[in-house]
């Protein structure tokens, strides 16, 4: 299945320094181990703001519900998704 997934992240500006740069590169890095797995093949960032847009292949909502959940980030993001179906038109599909 695959799922657009907005992000926008809003870490509270008076989150301690060190706390901040440990949460960013744990999901660095836990972004980048999906994306070798082939689970979030699509990631962009949106111009002027602190938010991405997403395309994640899964097994089903609740896989993705648990990788956003796993997200050292989670906590400061709101999130929108927005589950994808074949086009009839595509000829890729």
């Amino acid at each position: 299945m695959f799922f657009h997934v907005r992000m926008d992240v809003r870490i509270p500006h008076d989150l301690d320094p060190k706390v901040r740069a440990a949460t960013v590169g744990r999901e660095k890095a836990y972004s980048q181990e999906l994306q070798r797995a082939g689970k979030w093949p699509h990631i962009w960032r949106i111009v002027g703001e602190y938010s991405n847009y997403s395309i994640f292949e899964v097994e089903s909502g609740d896989e993705l519900d648990q990788i956003l959940s796993d997200l050292p980030l989670f906590p400061y993001m709101d999130i929108a998704v927005t589950p994808l179906a074949t086009h009839p038109s595509d000829i890729h599909g």
